[in-house]
């Protein structure tokens, strides 16, 4: 096939973490044709001179699905040079099947866009068929699996249940879904009994498909947690991974060494466990995470009936008081009110829970955190309960990534009605950019655990290296100029350094801005 872009001058990081050399990369279509010396043919040439020419990023754990349907182009990520979105923590677009299917449909919508499917392949295919700027893939939110026969019921499901979960798993992987993800501590995910996963783990080992977890805790059961996903590793003969590691809590950070050993000795011994990371020190989720599960047994009208009730509101500002044995405590741990940083709009906007209580009046913060939930659902927040040094320690293991945790954004209206967490802006700048410049990582490092490492984690066949064969996913940037800008009080603030991105062999950003190309795929897992 003919050249149909040359990126002339740079020098290659191909994804691997084999040392920088100076190519040329020619394109043909979607795929590289060739790396090395690449004579003038008069075809279009893009400037790579004083550049790195690397593998799109491909961003492990994101919350695009909605944001992208909205706007289709991923600015915050592509910004970044991320060319691949991965979805699929706890829930995703589909399977949404049986008693789910009533559910969902009532339950509110952020951005008033469509969030089930019957397939999960039809979710992706609708993306790609109206048009989207970087790939995307997902994995089945193990919601999704019990939620059609369970609802929102904490309870086990029957054999009969289990099976036909694990038979709708089976479809969808055939269909060339990435695995299972699942969220322990959000109900009703965290309903599921540890024999449960492994179910689910057993059919994922028959597809070599990946289980994927935010695990039950982070906090006082962080090590506990490990061990279980340890286990349903062992058990089940699958691959796993732990979504966004880390130690919750001051007090629990100490546990981190012991995280690295338990996953170093479960490798040494043959069971495949990798991770991903976020590379700031404060979390983000639902305030009604703050609540435990057995109180949104239900669903949120049900939440919202128990904290109207006195008796039962109650019992649940003591249950949040108090240190949590069954559930992860995000209040104890983020140190209270001070430590929760609203994400939210109008008054709410970037304010601590503690002040937003001291200008209601309220005499205990837990009465501001309910009030606010019962009328905000889907209100986010950043928890400060982490520790930046850890997550520089865990990406010198060859073992884990890097996941921004985040939708996929402009930083236009109605995205900026709102605010939210500046790792959807910056996490893999500041990974490529400050990370690399501090001695965390070498460059070669850092972009390998960006690309080949999670696009093998994933089975994603000839994505995150530069060879030939090889699809088109390119980011061209200048080291020295890679900044993340994005903070906790102004997050709507794209990185820098990026000069050209490609996605499928078509430019999606060129000399530092978008282009409005939407040459994203859906993605499915190889066999």
């Amino acid at each position: 096939m003919p050249t149909d872009l040359v990126l002339r001058g740079g020098s290659v990081v191909d994804g691997t973490g084999a040392p920088a050399r100076r190519a040329d990369v020619a394109i043909s279509g979607d795929r590289v044709e060739a790396v090395g010396e690449v004579p003038d043919s008069g075809c279009p040439v893009l400037d790579a001179e004083g550049c790195v020419v690397a593998p799109g990023f491909i961003n492990v754990l994101s919350h695009g699905y909605e944001t992208l349907q909205l706007d289709p182009r991923g600015l915050s990520d592509l910004y970044q040079g991320i060319t691949t979105e991965i979805f699929g923590e706890g829930r995703s677009l589909g399977p949404v099947t049986g008693r789910m299917a009533d559910i969902v449909e009532a339950e509110p919508r952020h951005y008033g866009v469509r969030t089930s499917w019957p397939r999960l392949r039809d979710f992706l295919a609708e993306l790609e068929k109206t048009g989207v700027g970087l790939n995307v893939g997902s994995f089945v939110g193990a919601e999704n699996l019990r939620m059609p026969y369970a609802g929102s019921e904490d309870r086990p499901l029957t054999e009969d249940e289990l099976a036909a979960a694990c038979a709708l798993l089976d479809a969808e992987l055939s269909d060339g879904a990435l695995g299972v993800g699942s969220a322990l501590i959000y109900s009703p995910g965290s309903y599921a009994s540890t024999e449960e996963l492994i179910a689910y783990a057993r059919v994922l080992a028959e597809h070599d498909a990946l289980y994927i977890s935010h695990i039950r805790g982070e906090s006082d059961r962080l090590l506990e947690s490990v061990d279980e996903l340890i286990r349903i590793a062992r058990e089940s003969s699958a691959r796993a991974e732990i979504y966004h590691l880390k130690a919750s809590g001051r007090e629990n950070w100490p546990a981190m060494s012991r995280v690295y050993e338990r996953v170093e000795r479960a490798r040494a011994a043959g069971i495949q466990v990798t991770a991903d990371v976020y590379p700031y020190e404060a979390g983000s989720t639902f305030l009604s995470a703050f609540i435990p599960p057995r109180f949104h047994v239900g669903g949120h009208g049900e939440l919202a009936a128990r904290i109207a009730d006195g008796e039962t509101r109650a019992a649940i500002k003591e249950a949040i008081g108090s240190p949590g044995t069954d559930w992860d405590n995000l209040y104890l741990g983020s140190g209270g009110a001070d430590g929760i940083l609203l994400l939210g709009d109008g008054d709410l906007k970037g304010r601590t829970l503690a002040e937003v209580s001291g200008t209601r009046g309220d005499s205990d913060p837990l009465d501001t955190l309910l009030d606010i939930v019962a009328a905000h659902p889907k209100l986010l927040v950043a928890e400060f309960t982490s520790s930046e040094a850890h997550v520089r320690r865990a990406l010198q293991y060859p073992w884990v990534s890097v996941c921004t945790d985040s939708e996929a954004l402009a930083a236009e209206p109605p995205f900026t009605d709102t605010s939210i967490h500046p790792r959807t802006y910056g996490a893999f700048a500041r990974v490529a950019g400050r990370y690399v410049r501090e001695g965390v990582l070498t460059l070669e490092e850092a972009v390998r655990c960006m690309t080949s490492l999670p696009a093998e984690n994933l089975r994603l066949t000839d994505r995150g290296v530069v060879r030939p064969g090889a699809f088109a996913d390119l980011t061209v940037f200048v080291p020295e100029e890679v900044q993340d800008n994005a903070t906790y009080l102004e997050p709507h603030r794209y990185a820098d350094g990026m000069r050209h991105v490609l996605v499928n062999g078509r430019i999606a950003f060129q000399d530092g801005k978008p282009t409005g190309t939407l040459a994203g795929r859906a993605l499915r897992r190889r066999r």
